[in-house]
């Protein structure tokens, strides 16, 4: 048992913060704040589902990188599981902020371009994995996909970052809004995001690996 658990501390690590920062995140008091009131707990889910995403996304573009100076393709394995770890951590964002903008907006979904932006990003990776699909020799699609993803997380970047920044938004940090830090004084509150931003980013690795492990495995079985 102690050597399973030396061996998988990183994945122990991810359940306890979890774990925790869902019990804490319901539970502890947060701060009264104009229109956000109880809604505002959604930050310990909502935002750390975007780092994680934006982390897995980083390190999709990175292997994409690296198979590209090297044609490995267990670099490009590991680009495409990241990249669809990041999807599953971008929809769960968006879900989330639909019940967070239905709280604090009244609606749903509205016409601003952070949110735009998230929805145009994703169907640029669903888009990657719709060109992988179309093409059946390995290399070849590794290839496409590698120098394809590298045009997609820079457009990702600029969808949900840079626009927003530059135009009217609602959202916080972006179109002159101040970001959660600005407004959020708090400090009760650090100590749940940021065992949850970790956390989550370490899921999502453990969930990537899960599927490289899985692919190895599929690729074996049909040697």
């Amino acid at each position: 048992m102690n050597i399973l658990l030396k061996n998988n501390w990183w994945k122990s690590i991810a359940v306890v913060l979890i774990l925790y920062s869902i019990v804490a995140g319901l539970m502890l008091p947060v701060p009264r704040l104009p229109v956000l009131n109880e809604s505002i707990r959604n930050l310990y889910f909502h935002v750390p589902m975007w780092f994680g995403m934006v982390v897995m996304l980083i390190f999709s573009f990175t292997f994409s990188i690296k198979y590209l100076s090297g044609s490995n393709l267990k670099h490009d394995l590991y680009a495409k599981n990241f990249a669809f770890t990041a999807m599953i951590f971008g929809i769960l964002g968006l879900i989330t902020g639909m019940f967070w903008a239905a709280a604090t907006w009244g609606a749903w979904w509205v016409n601003d371009p952070k949110l735009n932006g998230a929805v145009v990003g994703l169907l640029v990776y669903l888009a990657y994995f719709v060109l992988r699909g179309s093409l059946e020799d390995e290399h070849t699609k590794a290839k496409v996909a590698a120098v394809y993803s590298i045009f997609a997380f820079v457009l990702y970047i600029a969808f949900i970052y840079v626009i927003p920044r530059m135009t009217d938004s609602l959202h916080p940090g972006s179109g002159g809004n101040p970001g959660f830090n600005v407004y959020d004084l708090d400090s009760r509150m650090r100590v749940v995001f940021y065992p949850a931003v970790i956390g989550w980013i370490v899921l999502g690795v453990w969930i990537s690996t899960l599927l490289i492990r899985l692919n190895l495995l599929e690729e074996k079985d049909e040697d």
